[in-house]
């Protein structure tokens, strides 16, 4: 049993799968949501080309998103 003032936490391999299994569901889930947010306004304002912008925009946050959670778990893998 390690000691409590022991500063250096064992990885657990699980921890690990979870992390970087949700950085793989992040875009496609993002974009999804942005075509489908997209399709909805297309509905309501009788356009055909926000499913578009909705899924640029899902495409650019769910890559931001992958980027920004990619970055801290390299820091905390330093």
């Amino acid at each position: 049993m390690p000691h409590p003032a022991d500063n250096s936490p064992k990885k657990d391999p699980l921890v690990s799968v979870v992390r970087y299994s949700e950085i793989g569901f992040i875009i496609p889930a993002s974009i999804l949501l942005g075509l489908l947010l997209g399709k909805l306004g297309d509905y309501w304002l009788h356009t055909h080309w926000m499913y578009l912008v909705g899924l640029l925009f899902g495409a650019v946050v769910g890559f931001g998103q992958m980027i920004r959670m990619a970055s801290r778990a390299f820091k905390k893998d330093e």
